[in-house]
Order: C-alpha cells, then structure tokens, then sequence
C-alpha cells in the first residue's frame, strides 16, 4: 500500500476518478497504484506534476537515492514523513556499537514496538544506547512547539508520551536516557558511524522537513561535525530521574 500516493491524493482533494481522468487510464489502475503496485515512468512523472509534489516524495523506493553525493553525504530525503518505517528499523538494525538519539520528542519511533525490540535486542547485546530528549519542563521545548505551530503544551506533552513509553527501556542494561535543554536546529538519528540528519525549519513540523542521511568519515566531514554536537549535548545533560 503506498501511504505516501494516499496522503497527497487527500491533501490535494483529488480522487482516483479524477486521476485517472487527468491521466487518460482505469481508475482501477489508480486503486492498483494505490495499494502499492509502482507506475512505469512516465505515469509517476504525470502524477508528481498534477500534485506539484516530487516523484521521490510518492515512490522513494524507485528513485535513485543512494549515490554518494559528497564527502559522506548519501541522501537527502525531501521529509521526514517520506521516509518508509523499515528504513528506520534498518538503519537502528545495522548498529554493533552505538546507537543515539537527539530529539525534543522522537514520538514517531516511541510508538513502534519494532523500534523498542531493536534498541532491547543491542542493548543486550552490548551495544551502547544514548536517548537525548528535551526537557518537557524547559524552555526550549516550549519554543519548538510555538515554532512549529502546535503549542508549547502539546510539545512538552508530547516529550512525556515518548518518556513513558520508553519507560521499559531503562531497565535494560546499556541503555541511557538524558534530557537535554538545547536549542535544536535538527535532530539526530545514530547508528554506528550512519547519521540520520532530520533538519529543523521555523514554522515547520519535524515530519516535513528535509532529512540527510550522513556516514562518519576519518576526515573533517559534516558528519563528524553533528557528531560533536550530540557529544557536546551529551555531557551538558541531566540524567533522567524516573
């Protein structure tokens, strides 16, 4: 099922009636389309310029992503809501020494169990886990949810939701959780020497800006640099009392 061709559909009030229209095909091609079979070419050109959206936005899978574009950068993905939940899964996966988190909430990994069996399963197995969130009671965080247009409540409410589910976690040995009053201009998803760069924008939920994905190189690359950051933060930061 494509997630991404839906929400757009809905978000530009367009039917499949009126894509099949606009396209000149069966709107049972569109229903197949829908639940995930991928258009040739020219139909996912079609359709990216009826919705004035990017074809990488609708069908990430069959655009080329993965070319090195410089110095460790990989990709670019246009939002973070264009990301697939596996990649995330994958990429946490793929860890043997480390795995960090620097967020205010992180809400949308809180709440899939895959992600908590994965961050269980390293711990377990020796890798370290480092879980940086803003402070629900500072500043900072109240800032970031007038910045994005939800409110200072609902942010911090939303840093408590991710808190509680992640509860379980501190029992498990290797895990460490920090809360953190910074003033974020992106979020960081670590795997190893793998960087999950999720940029901020005033105005501009999380979900819907921009994310690099970044591999820690032995120069001076831009990874290395978000990597300082998080150590930075890191050492700043206080404990969570649960």
């Amino acid at each position: 099922m494509n997630n991404n061709l839906r929400y757009a559909l809905a978000t530009a009030r367009l039917t499949t009636t009126d894509v099949a229209a606009a396209l000149a095909v069966d709107p049972k091609t569109v229903s197949r389309w829908l639940n995930g079979r991928t258009p040739y070419p020219r139909h996912r050109w079609a359709i990216a310029d009826l919705l004035n959206i990017e074809e990488a936005d609708l069908w990430p899978e069959a655009t080329p992503r993965c070319q090195l574009l410089a110095n460790g950068i990989h990709t670019i993905y246009p939002h973070r809501w264009a990301i697939p939940q596996t990649v995330w899964r994958t990429h946490f996966n793929s860890a043997t020494e480390e795995i960090g988190i620097l967020a205010y909430s992180a809400l949308f990994l809180a709440e899939d169990p895959a992600i908590h069996r994965i961050i269980t399963k390293k711990a377990k197995a020796g890798v370290r886990i480092r879980l940086l969130l803003g402070d629900p009671e500072g500043s900072e965080v109240a800032s970031r949810g007038e910045d994005e247009g939800i409110g200072a409540e609902v942010m911090a409410a939303r840093v408590k939701n991710t808190l509680a589910l992640y509860r379980p976690l501190l029992d498990v040995r290797g895990v460490e959780l920090r809360l953190h009053r910074t003033v974020l201009y992106n979020s960081l998803y670590r795997a190893d020497s793998q960087l999950l760069i999720n940029t901020h924008a005033y105005g501009t939920p999380a979900a819907n800006a921009p994310v690099m994905h970044l591999t820690s190189t032995e120069d001076q690359g831009p990874a290395n640099t978000y990597l300082t950051s998080f150590n930075r933060i890191w050492t700043t930061a206080q404990r969570h009392k649960r």
